[in-house]
């Protein structure tokens, strides 16, 4: 039987199966199905090759009786074909007084051992999408007003664009935010939010990173405007610089496999999410494999492998990347 990822809770089946895209909201469901139920209760987080923990554990006696098991397999997307048919046995013999939640993030599995998971009449399975932005700017907003934050309307739009899908870092984000606050009723602005999640001159970055992939020859002008005037780190550059081939490359190998939405498959977030599909226009997959390796080269010489300056550093990397000349 699949169910919405809404309707998971209360915690009424004994084997459930949670799969899709989603990563955070899904391991999110999880703990609370793990969390739900009697209190006593011996609770187990296992990979697929620890699964004799979950049979020994659910077999065994208390010291006042039998204990109810609650047992979590965190990636059941990596089980190999006997693992499958393992934690297929496992789901449709589950007792009545135990709980099996089976993860399966990105889920890779061959079509039929997923079709018959979800065939299988005692297991209750849900498919957690990417949400929309939409959706996601909802979770965000819901989330800091019961932490008792308040943010301006246009920090919201923020967070949403730079954290899309990814609930982890926003509640990281929170974390930070609630220290910052003391239950003083701060109200968080752009510029305060951005420091917050670790950014500085994020608008020159994203401006630096469109440059770069287009092949524009602005980027070497906005990488010193960036490097001088912003006074922003090598390593922050490098590390938005690194984030943004690596999502083209992404995007141009979801696009290779047919995805209706290569933008949503790869999970990208940000200006990107603008600019991509012009971006990889620009460039193959063999390029951008390349390309990595030299920012992968330039990241150790910023290390300490070199006695240039972090500036020659970085313009000979761009220069590389927009011209496509070693």
């Amino acid at each position: 039987m699949q169910v919405s990822p809404q309707k998971l809770l209360p915690a009424e089946h004994r084997s459930y199966y949670l799969f899709g895209e989603d990563r955070d909201a899904l391991l999110e469901s999880a703990e609370a199905l793990l969390a739900a139920g009697e209190a006593d209760a011996i609770r187990l987080r296992v990979d697929v090759s620890e699964l004799e923990r979950i049979e020994v554990e659910s077999r065994s006696q208390g010291l006042f009786g039998p204990q109810a098991c609650y047992a979590l397999v965190r990636n059941a997307e990596t089980a190999t074909p006997k693992q499958s048919e393992h934690l297929l046995k496992m789901a449709a013999t589950v007792a009545p007084e135990n709980r099996l939640i089976l993860c399966a993030a990105d889920i890779t599995w061959k079509k039929a051992m997923h079709k018959k998971m979800l065939a299988e009449s005692l297991v209750v399975s849900a498919e957690f999408r990417l949400p929309t932005a939409a959706d996601f700017k909802t979770w965000c907003m819901t989330y800091i007003q019961q932490e008792n934050l308040y943010v301006e309307h246009d920090v919201l739009d923020m967070i949403t664009e730079r954290l899309h899908g990814m609930r982890e870092a926003v509640k990281q984000l929170v974390k930070r935010m609630k220290l910052y606050d003391h239950d003083e009723g701060v109200k968080f602005d752009a510029k305060l939010v951005g420091k917050l999640l670790g950014e500085h001159a994020p608008e020159d970055l994203d401006d630096f990173c469109h440059a770069t992939a287009m092949k524009d020859v602005r980027a070497i002008k906005l990488l010193r405007h960036l490097l001088i005037n912003q006074q922003v780190s090598d390593v922050q550059l490098l590390t938005w610089l690194s984030m943004r081939l690596n999502q083209m490359l992404m995007y141009l190998w979801y696009q290779a496999k047919g995805e209706r939405s290569p933008i949503q498959a790869a999970r990208i977030f940000g200006a990107a999410r603008q600019h991509i599909a012009q971006e990889v226009r620009q460039w193959t997959a063999p390029e951008l494999m390349q390309v990595l390796q030299a920012v992968t080269q330039a990241e150790k010489l910023l290390k300490g492998a070199s006695i240039e300056s972090r500036i020659m550093v970085l313009e000979r990397l761009t220069l590389r990347l927009i011209t496509n000349h070693d």
